[in-house]
């Protein structure tokens, strides 16, 4: 094994530890053991770590869970193991909602209106908001798809996105709470947020967002889409003030201290970044390869979530693989640094992989592959490029979801 095959595989290895510390099963597992529930319990699982959080409630609380509904998206649930535990799946569409989502938001609803005293668990995770939508009185399948569409085009941070996504909702920013009927809830979430904040994940949905009106006026909205915030606002009137206490069991920050950790193990010095990433892609990615380039050999640590602003009719891609082009197009032609960006969930943007790993090659390899990084980037792109040199990522389906991390080795 050569110099940069065995870097690139200690990085690779990095990122599965920091996946394990945070991923869905052990963490709700060891949550429900530490606060030991007697009652019987009905589940409500959103999210992309839908299927790995309800396997955490299964270990820990076995028969008492009398049946529920996952949710999650395609290539992410398991229905065969749901149905031996009473469980009904449903498939949402992600990042744009779809039909699925909408019939997940009827069943959901459903499951609610049943007569029973259990105890509501609720296990939530990034991707719900997409998941599972019942929508404001007038808008339908097609003004959602065209909403998100224009939100993951837009460049807008994480949280602006949401706001507008709890707008147009009769469920998001505590929304939910009004179907439940005064009913005893816990609520236990992965948080894929800046901050951590369970307004934030989700949209919100046992969270209410009192001063949304406020929050939406400071945003610079088409009129389109500033005419059915303020018809879905005006659906809000005597909505709860008060939710619930939601427990985060996984965060990008016990992701970043296993991966230190890991690091440590192996005898690397580690450089923990503390700014949390966000803004342009690929300016952060020239920013981050310079860093490494200039900075202390050993493992460098960042975490966040950037944007990417689409053009028109992008190409293959999401902002890791565009943050990783970017970083690469500073490397190029050095071979003491590598930089490994991934999404946590194993998805990056609509794609399938999880993001890329680059080194001063990655352009060299594409070149000889007839692919050019500039083209690339302003394509958005930057998936074809990483495939052709051989740099993509790919995971599967990981369990959890807690933003994306950047690791950097500089030898």
């Amino acid at each position: 094994m050569n110099a940069d095959s065995a870097s690139k595989r200690m990085l690779t290895g990095l990122f599965d530890r920091a996946l394990a510390a945070v991923q869905g099963e052990p963490v709700v597992r060891r949550t429900l053991e530490a606060r030991t529930m007697e009652e019987l319990v009905t589940l409500i699982a959103v999210g992309k770590a839908a299927q790995s959080m309800t396997e955490g409630a299964v270990e820990a609380l076995g028969k008492r869970i009398r049946g529920g509904l996952v949710i999650s998206k395609s290539g992410h649930l398991i229905a065969e193991s749901l149905a031996r535990f009473g469980l009904e799946g449903v498939v949402g569409g992600h990042p744009v909602p779809t039909e699925g989502s909408l019939e997940a938001g009827r069943r959901l609803q459903r499951l609610l209106e049943e007569e029973g005293d259990e105890l509501l668990l609720f296990l939530i995770s990034g991707g719900a908001s997409s998941l599972v939508e019942v929508p404001a009185s007038g808008l339908g399948l097609a003004d959602l798809a065209r909403l998100n569409k224009w939100l993951l085009g837009s460049g807008l941070p994480i949280d602006a996105m949401n706001l507008i996504r709890k707008s147009v909702s009769r469920i998001k920013g505590g929304g939910l709470l009004t179907w439940l009927g005064g009913r005893r809830l816990r609520a236990l979430a992965i948080s894929d947020v800046p901050g951590d904040d369970p307004r934030i994940i989700g949209s919100g949905l046992l969270v209410p967002e009192p001063d949304l009106a406020s929050q939406l006026a400071a945003l610079d909205l088409p009129d389109w889409l500033r005419e059915w915030t303020e018809r879905g606002l005006a659906e809000r009137a005597g909505w709860p003030r008060i939710g619930p206490e939601v427990e985060l069991v996984a965060t990008l920050d016990i992701a970043k201290d296993a991966a230190a950790a890991a690091a440590a193990d192996k005898g690397l010095v580690v450089h923990r970044h503390g700014q949390f990433l966000e803004g342009d892609a690929a300016v952060r990615g020239r920013e981050l390869a310079r860093n490494l380039i200039d900075g202390p050999a050993g493992l460098h640590i960042w975490g966040g979530e950037t944007t990417v602003r689409l053009p028109e009719n992008p190409g293959r891609g999401g902002r890791n693989q565009h943050l990783a082009l970017a970083a690469a197009t500073e490397l190029a032609g050095r071979d003491d640094c590598f930089l490994l960006c991934c999404g946590t969930d194993g998805t990056d943007g609509p794609t399938e992989d999880a993001g890329g790993l680059v080194d001063g090659g990655t352009l060299r390899r594409a070149e000889l592959e007839g692919v050019d990084a500039d083209s690339a980037l302003a394509a958005a792109d930057a998936g074809s490029l990483l495939a052709a040199s051989g740099d993509l990522i790919h995971t599967g389906p990981t369990g959890t979801n807690v933003m994306d991390l950047v690791l950097g080795l500089r030898l």
